[in-house]
C-alpha cells in the first residue's frame, strides 16, 4: 500500500496538532449552540471521529453520503445523495464536516439542499483544501490545509476505495492510478 505514495503530503503529528486547533475554534465559536456535525461519508469518517474528540461541547451527530466519484480521480460533477441524514435539522446549527473542498460542487450541492431544512446556520469545516479546482464560489468556515492540485488518499481520502487507513495524507504515484 505505501509503496503507492509518491510522498507524504500531512504527517501524522500535523494532522493532529491541526484538528486540535480546529475542535478548540469550534468549541469557543459554538459555545452554547445547539451544534450538530454532520459527516460527509466516507472520506470525513476519521477527520471527524478526531475532531469531536477535539471538541469540548456538546454536539450531535448525523452523517450523509454523497457522491461524485464514481470510482476515479476527477469529480463527474453529478451529485447523488446515497444516504440522507437521520434527524431533522431545525434550529441546529451545522457544521458540515469534510474531507476535502475541491470543486466545491458535492458541498455547494450539500448546502442548498439542508438550507430549506430550516437550520440556525450551515458552516463547513473541511481537513483538506484545493482552491485550484474549484467550481464554484463556495469557500471553507474552518480549514484545516489548503493543498495543490494533486491526488491524496489517506486518513480518509481514498482512491477507489484504498487507501483510507493510511495515518497521513499522502499523494498517491500516477502509475497507481488506473487509467
Amino acid at each position: 500500500m505505501e509503496n503507492n505514495v509518491k510522498s507524504v503530503l500531512i504527517t501524522e503529528e500535523q494532522l493532529q496538532a491541526k484538528v486540535k486547533e480546529l475542535g478548540k475554534q469550534i468549541s469557543e465559536d459554538y459555545a452554547g449552540k445547539p451544534l450538530l456535525l454532520v459527516g460527509i461519508l466516507k472520506g470525513s469518517m476519521i477527520f471527524m471521529a478526531d475532531l469531536m474528540r477535539a471538541i469540548d461541547i456538546n454536539c450531535k451527530i448525523d452523517f450523509m453520503s454523497i457522491s461524485s466519484y464514481y470510482s476515479g480521480t476527477q469529480s463527474s460533477g453529478q451529485v447523488r445523495i446515497v444516504l440522507d441524514l437521520n434527524k431533522p435539522v431545525k434550529d441546529y446549527d451545522l457544521l458540515i464536516v469534510e474531507d476535502i473542498l475541491d470543486s466545491g460542487i458535492t458541498l455547494s450541492y450539500i448546502k442548498q439542499l439542508l438550507l430549506p431544512r430550516c437550520p440556525r446556520s450551515i458552516k463547513i469545516c473541511t481537513l483538506l483544501d484545493k482552491p485550484d479546482r474549484r467550481k464554484t464560489d463556495i469557500v471553507a468556515d474552518y480549514c484545516g490545509f489548503t493543498i495543490p492540485d494533486e491526488f491524496v488518499i489517506g486518513y480518509g481520502l481514498d482512491y477507489d476505495e484504498d487507501y483510507r487507513n493510511l495515518p497521513y495524507v499522502g499523494i498517491i504515484k500516477p502509475e497507481a492510478v488506473k487509467q
